[in-house]
């Protein structure tokens, strides 16, 4: 310290320098703990507030519940009939048989939910209104096993789709890209038309399911012809004609003219005629940019703009266009370009045991 023209020097020992640092450290310690202890007191509090906040939603529910039976027994039951309607239809038309369904106190039943405990009240607080509850119960744990049971399909047929190398999102992407219409039936219940947001769920997992269900069927897994596949397979390839080096975009099965030809998969025809290379040539578009080429018919049997089904008869076997011999020339292609068919083919056991799991899942 400079004072007056003089210097003057503190010196500060070491043993003061750690007691300093110590206590230092010993404060930002007690600093940490009171602010750990303010952080883990606010995390409790947020979660009593919340357990409790779902005790007001649920006796609040409950309430409301009591209320409305209290007042319209009659609309009551109007929607549950239209909502019984609606479980009969889905079932009949989509979904087969059902598994049995869950223990009433197995995990995840819902059979314990607060909405079983809201119906179980009203029986118990308005006598008249009982069978109307326990039809309710019914409907909901029923709706539960819907929804459950479309989820499982819907991973069974994602699975398949990724077994052959496509993207199940590209199912739902062109998922009602087609054409669509009919009369308006909302499914509505409750006082404003309100719609039940367990309904709600169930008819997405459904759309869900469905629409992977026939992207999974119109994938090309069905053999286009009874015989061997050819050693002449996709790829680079020695061409028979020119002995040069060439890509070939497709797989051959050699075979008697006039052997049938059948339509992979489940589509609509787009070409039936000759094409250039090909001879007399068919294609048929699975929808989901999937499309399968039949090359070198002696006779076409399909027709453009024809529905065809997987296995269907769509021509014979030929020597047409650019060809050594009677054989088919198969083609898968994705969004256009030509991709390998075997793997769609080797595929077709599994795919179509997932097809018999999906359509039965239910009895399984």
């Amino acid at each position: 310290m400079r004072s007056q023209g003089q210097v003057r020097f503190i010196r500060v020992s070491a043993r003061f320098q750690m007691a300093g640092a110590a206590l230092v450290a010993a404060a930002l310690l007690v600093w940490l703990a009171i602010m750990a202890y303010a952080i883990v007191a606010q995390a409790l509090a947020a979660q009593h507030r919340a357990a409790i906040a779902a005790r007001e939603a649920a006796v609040e529910r409950t309430e409301n519940s009591v209320e409305k039976y209290r007042k319209d027994l009659a609309g009551v039951a109007a929607d549950l009939e239209k909502r019984q309607d609606f479980l009969e239809k889905t079932v009949e038309g989509t979904m087969g048989d059902l598994p049995d369904a869950p223990a009433p106190d197995a995990p995840g039943s819902a059979a314990n939910g607060p909405d079983q405990a809201a119906l179980k009240k009203i029986g118990m607080v308005i006598p008249e209104a009982a069978p109307l509850a326990r039809m309710e119960a019914r409907q909901l744990a029923f709706v539960a096993r819907l929804t459950q049971v479309a989820d499982a399909r819907s991973a069974r047929a994602e699975t398949a789709i990724r077994r052959v190398g496509l993207n199940p999102s590209m199912m739902l992407a062109s998922a009602g890209s087609e054409g669509q219409g009919g009369p308006l039936q909302l499914l509505t219940t409750g006082p404003g038309n309100q719609v039940d947001p367990r309904f709600a769920q169930l008819g997405a997992s459904l759309q869900k399911m469905d629409s992977l269900e026939q992207g999974l069927a119109r994938i090309p897994n069905t053999m286009p012809s009874n015989l061997a596949m050819s050693s002449s397979s996709f790829g680079y390839r020695r061409d028979p004609f020119t002995g040069a080096s060439a890509f070939h975009p497709g797989i051959d099965f050699p075979g008697p003219v006039g052997s049938p030809i059948f339509a992979a998969a489940t589509g609509r025809v787009v070409w039936a005629g000759p094409r250039s290379g090909y001879g007399n040539c068919v294609e048929v578009d699975h929808g989901n940019g999937l499309m399968t080429r039949y090359g070198h018919m002696s006779r076409v049997e399909a027709h453009i703009g024809e529905q065809v089904r997987a296995g269907e008869e769509i021509g014979k076997i030929g020597s047409t266009g650019r060809s050594t011999g009677p054989h088919l020339h198969f083609e898968v292609r994705v969004n256009g370009q030509a991709v390998n068919p075997r793997p769609f083919l080797e595929a077709n056991v599994n795919v179509q045991q997932e097809e018999r799991a999906g359509s039965g899942a239910a009895g399984a």
